[in-house]
């Protein structure tokens, strides 16, 4: 897929015809593995089904910018967007029931140990959103980890670091996360 994907990411940018549907096409079922991982026990309530959350992502990635340098590139904003469509969900919800009705992840999820078992996806987005102002490494590690559902060893291999700096900035971004989480 590596070869085929670097092409078709040129022809996106060269606005071949057909070019961004058959990169999605390509990457389809890699992106129905992340929707699967990130959707499976971990949002809880949820009425999104994971191809939803991939079509939905996929609007998401076409209204965007579709100027993705790399693999990495395009697969981090793949994870974004997914992100983006469960924070909207999560509003809509909260909306809905005015009263705490968000939808729930927990921190056993981001394997970090708390006193506090859940906490919302909006709480979640923001902690990211802050994260990302303090290093865009961090945040897109821990958004390609949770959002992605990519393993330390694909990150690695996603981003062109090496495994011991991607389990460093793991760790960092989970410390961060729960420092700021439970402030």
């Amino acid at each position: 897929m590596g070869d085929d994907l670097a092409r078709l990411l040129q022809d996106v940018h060269a606005d071949e015809p057909h070019a961004f549907e058959s990169l999605v096409t390509l990457a389809y079922g890699e992106l129905r593995r992340m929707a699967h991982s990130l959707m499976r026990g971990r949002v809880v309530g949820s009425t999104l089904q994971p191809t939803a959350l991939v079509h939905e992502a996929y609007l998401r990635l076409l209204q965007g910018e579709t100027r993705w340098d790399s693999k990495a590139h395009f697969f981090g904003a793949a994870a974004r967007a997914m992100r983006q469509v469960l924070v909207a969900e999560a509003r809509r919800k909260a909306a809905r029931k005015r009263a705490g009705g968000a939808i729930r992840v927990t921190f056993s999820d981001l394997q970090v140990q708390s006193p506090e078992p859940e906490l919302d996806m909006l709480a979640l987005d923001e902690a990211l959103a802050a994260l990302g102002r303090v290093d865009e490494r961090f945040a897109r590690v821990m958004e390609l980890r949770y959002f992605g559902g990519c393993s330390l060893q694909e990150i690695a291999e996603l981003t062109g670091r090496s495994l011991a700096t991607v389990k460093r900035d793991w760790v960092y971004a989970r410390a961060w996360l729960y420092d700021h989480m439970t402030a």
